[in-house]
């Protein structure tokens, strides 16, 4: 059965939208998801699920929406897909939290890159339905503006490495 890891957007972050981490365990498990287990407290949930991944979408924003009024945004990856994510990283002499991995649920468009705004030298690349940031002081001050990255939710590397691992994990246990 394929694993899923449901990357939640905007939750958790300067009380924007708050749901624990056991809550988000229980809706999983109520959508009758299997191996149900989360990762940090924002918004990272993996789990096992013979449905398509419209349809876990669907089902999770839905139940989202439920329980906290309005939908924060379900990003969907596989375990596949999350190894792929890590196999491209570019910019590998940069240190791994300083790099944010931002996961749009489309591919960004060919114009992505155009109304970048990078004052503190930070790097953009594009991905398949990613976008990498290398923030050469950080992200918290940054200055950054690109507006593609709004419709995505970002994850530094260390996190994205970490999912791809317990993904893996997940999906070996019972093969």
């Amino acid at each position: 059965m394929p694993v899923y890891v449901a990357l939640l957007r905007a939750v958790n972050v300067g009380g924007t939208s708050t749901i624990t981490m056991a809550e988000l365990r229980a809706i999983c498990d109520s959508l009758g998801f299997t191996a149900v287990k989360t990762y940090i407290q924002s918004g990272n949930v993996l789990f096992r699920t013979k449905l398509s991944e419209t349809e876990v979408r669907q089902r999770l924003e839905d139940a989202l929406a439920t329980r906290m009024g309005k939908t924060p945004g379900v990003i969907l990856r596989s375990r596949r897909a999350l190894e792929e994510v890590v196999a491209m990283a570019p910019f590998p002499d940069a240190k791994p939290n300083f790099v944010l991995v931002t996961f749009l649920p489309e591919p960004p468009a060919a114009d992505a890159l155009d109304e970048l705004v990078a004052p503190d030298g930070e790097e953009v690349r594009i991905g398949v339905r990613e976008i990498f940031i290398h923030y050469p002081n950080g992200s918290g001050r940054s200055k950054l503006k690109l507006p593609a990255l709004k419709a995505g939710t970002a994850r530094n590397l260390n996190t994205v490495r970490k999912l791809a691992e317990l993904a893996a994990a997940l999906e070996d246990e019972n093969s």
